[in-house]
């Protein structure tokens, strides 16, 4: 009795990794016992045997192959059949969806090998590829991929018939990212509060999820894989918008149907430990999820609107965030001037610009340079982004029992010798943190200022002496993120004369700069990555004697360049000259007045 097209004797081979495995075709291998496909599906009850005969007898005209029978005739579904084929074979089987093949790796095979081996490329996790494969125990097949591809190649089990009817979609000049959603079940949302693991190396979990499940590991993957800061889900009339965060600037990745955003929002609910019954108020919440073997935290924010709640998540990856000054970009002699403000025994170091701009990444690798078993230091922060060794950290929020000021009246009778104030926001706030400074204690903050020069008259603005200010500031940091131009598609060209004239540019005119022109690599934008520009202002007995309660910004900018030192806009133009980045980038982040 025969269950598939071709028979061929069983034999055992080794390929070059070590796995032993069968050539036998896919649906005719037994890896267990010697009983045909038929007989075992017969024998484990997912047909019957008169079912069996007549798909036999069907098969010997046709010269189909057994199991792609069975689902034709209606005999049993491929969500049942995928996986006891999968267990036979000791493979992985999976029912294909568009949403699960990554439209930037597909094409790693070409169109006319994929046909000709009926396989599909569907995801790659560093040099594995998982290939979907007709005959997965084809070692010919694999090998051939390998080279190919320079990937290990992962098989996972595929119907023929559904590796034909998608390839063809895939390898479309159109078929990208937004198209994910289009194989989605209309009403088939499901909803589990016990799933936080995103583990793709695997395709199991895909599989035997809901569609809702898979888009949602589907976005978090890619964003992991893109480097992506934020996550916005928002509501639309005629559908929903999924924009990741990169290097500063929104892009629009995914635009699933309206009518699966209530389902999108409320499993990012379930994860995080919100409540997915209100609808009305803005919520909060975290979730530590494992996404290709990476530990991830993921702060979720919801935000009632008029067409539904928008949904952001924080993506805070460790493994890319760098705690340590040098690896940031600060020039040496702005990184010698913040070394030694952190050595200081006491007093206040201000870290300003806009959100966004790293303020706490530069707070947390400041922390890195003085903490030890010999120090305490503690901090205050809403909310807590990274967890540091042997340092204390205190969640506080607007709200809640624990605010800034309340914490730190607590802070202050733990002996503490460095305290580290995640935003100053308020008079309270700001009081208490000038007093910590003049009794003792290093204070760390950050403030919203626009350069170095406006965080003196900030403060005095919110209601702090003058006098107070002059004796507890030690140092102001100011910062901006510039994006870098894309080392795939970067060119030269040379700026407009208004260009330069806003910089002020006092160099060679004639000179070449660089900016990206666009490629896949940087998602057509011209840039990757970004780097820091700082400006550091140190407080020193000539400034002291200038702060006065009339003292204006402007007046500490113009002492700070007699002394020498570097505006934003100066680091800029050097970063610019350099060929990091491009002159219009800097115009943009450091702006003139």
């Amino acid at each position: 009795m025969m269950n598939s097209v071709s028979q061929m004797p069983q034999r055992r081979s080794s390929d070059r990794r070590g796995r032993t495995e069968s050539t036998l075709p896919a649906e005719s291998a037994d890896n267990s016992a010697n009983i045909p496909l038929g007989e075992a599906l017969v024998a484990a009850g997912l047909i019957q045997r008169e079912d069996l005969e007549g798909s036999l007898t069907r098969q010997t005209s046709s010269r189909r192959r057994l199991g792609e029978l069975l689902i034709e005739m209606g005999l049993i579904d491929e969500d049942r059949l995928l996986p006891f084929l999968g267990r036979r074979l000791g493979l992985p089987g999976t029912r294909l969806r568009e949403g699960m093949v990554d439209p930037a790796v597909v094409r790693e095979i070409p169109r006319n090998i994929a046909e000709r081996l009926c396989v599909l490329a569907m995801f790659r996790v560093h040099r594995t590829l998982t290939v979907a494969m007709a005959d997965p125990q084809n070692l010919l097949q694999i090998d051939e991929l390998e080279r190919l591809t320079g990937c290990r190649v992962n098989p996972v089990l595929a119907l023929r018939t559904t590796i034909e009817k998608l390839l063809p979609r895939c390898y479309e000049e159109d078929y990208r990212v937004d198209d994910v959603t289009a194989g989605i079940e209309e009403n088939a949302v499901e909803v589990q509060s016990d799933v936080v693991r995103v583990d793709l190396d695997t395709v199991a979990d895909q599989a035997d999820g809901s569609p809702i499940i898979s888009l949602v590991n589907y976005i978090l993957v890619h964003a992991i894989r893109q480097g992506v800061s934020d996550i916005h889900i928002e509501a639309g009339r005629k559908h929903s918008s999924v924009r990741f965060r990169v290097d500063g600037q929104l892009r629009e990745v995914l635009r699933p149907r309206s009518d699966f955003h209530a389902a999108l929002v409320s499993r990012i609910k379930v994860m995080a430990r919100m409540d997915i019954a209100e609808h009305r108020r803005p919520q909060d919440g975290r979730v530590h999820v494992i996404i290709e073997g990476k530990e991830i935290d993921l702060r979720a924010s919801t935000l009632p609107t008029v067409l539904g709640e928008k949904m952001v998540l924080r993506v805070l990856d460790s493994s890319n965030i760098s705690f340590r000054l040098a690896d940031l970009g600060v020039p040496p002699l702005q990184l010698k001037l913040i070394e030694g403000m952190m050595h200081r025994p006491h007093g206040l170091v201000l870290v300003t610009g806009p959100t966004g701009s790293g303020k706490t990444t530069t707070l947390y690798s400041a922390l890195e340079l003085i903490k030890s078993v010999r120090t305490n230091i503690v901090t205050v922060e809403d909310p807590v982004e990274y967890s540091l060794e042997l340092v204390n950290q205190v969640h506080a929020a607007q709200g809640s029992p624990i605010t800034f000021a309340s914490a730190l009246r607590a802070i202050l009778r733990q002996d503490p010798d460095v305290i580290m104030i995640g935003e100053i926001r308020d008079a309270e706030t700001a009081e208490i943190a000038i007093q910590a400074a003049l009794t003792g204690h290093l204070v760390l903050s950050t403030l919203h200022t626009n350069d170095s020069a406006g965080a003196i008259t900030r403060l005095r603005d919110m209601g702090i002496a003058m006098y107070k200010i002059s004796a507890a500031l030690i140092g102001v940091v100011a910062q901006r993120l510039v994006r870098n131009a894309c080392p795939k598609c970067k060119t030269n060209y040379y700026p407009t004369a208004e260009v330069l004239d806003r910089l002020s540019y006092q160099g060679d005119r004639r000179r070449q700069f660089v900016r990206g022109e666009g490629c896949p690599n940087c998602f057509d934008t011209g840039f990757r990555g970004r780097t820091g520009i700082y400006e550091v202002l140190s407080v020193t007995s000539e400034l002291r004697d200038l702060m006065t309660p009339d003292l204006n910004s402007q007046d500490v900018r113009r002492w700070y360049q007699s002394k020498g030192g570097q505006l934003l806009i100066d680091q800029g133009v050097a970063l610019a000259e350099k060929g990091i980045t491009s002159p219009e980038e800097i115009l943009r982040v450091a702006g003139v007045d």
